[in-house]
């Protein structure tokens, strides 16, 4: 069976704008999608990235304005978060000791988190509303507490092996060496895992 490794940070937007995609890509070809959350803040000063507080403002006016546009093309409700630098390690942990667990919907989860910052306006690194996505993809609300220091240990892991892995952003795919960066990279990863690229 092919493995999709999906390298992602549950804060970012492009993650929210991937929604259940990477999911629907991996069950149509068969392969197994394995969620990699990381730090990307410790991610990009160690591949020549930034964090968007120390990129210039042009680069960050941009970012907004695609972002906007991508939502409105994929029909997402998407608003500038009311917790703008959220302490997503929590929710992080709790994908990871959910996919450990196995038994519920990891996409929708990841989906959930996002829609819960990105378009609702809520603090992801509370503990309520990690709860409340995880209980309401299926998994046991209690899961990431009694998973937490394999989480924590893994959620390090992940970022040493995206970085020997050549990742520098998120999301970014690895499957058979070949790699894919954004969520506007989907349909070429769709393709290649289809043996059209």
């Amino acid at each position: 069976m092919k493995q999709i490794d999906y390298y992602l940070a549950l804060q970012s937007p492009w993650v929210y704008l991937a929604g259940r995609r990477p999911a629907e890509i991996a069950a149509q070809h068969g392969a197994r999608l394995v969620y990699k959350p990381l730090d990307p803040a410790a991610l990009f000063p160690r591949t020549g990235g930034k964090v968007r507080d120390e990129r210039h403002p042009s680069r960050n006016s941009y970012a907004a304005e695609d972002r906007a546009r991508q939502a409105k093309l994929l029909g997402v409700d998407l608003r500038e978060p009311l917790f703008r630098s959220p302490n997503a390690a929590p929710a992080a942990y709790a994908l990871i000791a959910a996919q450990s667990a196995g038994g519920g919907d990891l996409a929708g989860y990841v989906q959930a988190i996002g829609r819960a910052m990105w378009a609702e306006g809520k603090d992801i690194g509370d503990d309520e509303v990690i709860a409340a996505a995880l209980a309401s993809n299926g998994f046991d609300p209690k899961v990431a507490d009694r998973g937490m220091l394999m989480a924590a240990e893994t959620y390090g892991a992940n970022l040493e092996e995206a970085v020997t892995a050549g990742v520098f952003g998120v999301p970014f795919f690895v499957t058979g060496g070949a790699r894919f960066w954004g969520q506007d990279r989907l349909d070429m990863l769709d393709a290649h895992l289809g043996g059209r690229l």
